[in-house]
């Protein structure tokens, strides 16, 4: 490895250790997305497509 690499890696390990510490700097929570009527839309209509794909065939072809 070369120089350029090791000090990568020293930078990233500091980053790394230092973000235990109790005065590191934290990122926010994002709010949750709120879910709702449309999600169970969209996961109804999948599931009735998937339905309609494994259901069997009414009436099986007949052999001339």
């Amino acid at each position: 490895m070369n120089l350029y690499t090791y000090s990568i890696i020293a930078d990233a390990m500091r980053d790394h250790v230092g973000s235990a510490q109790p005065d590191a700097p934290t990122v926010p929570e994002r709010p949750p997305r709120p879910r709702g009527i449309e999600a169970r839309r969209i996961t109804a209509r999948v599931l009735r497509r998937l339905a309609d794909r494994v259901e069997p065939c009414p009436q099986p072809a007949t052999v001339p």
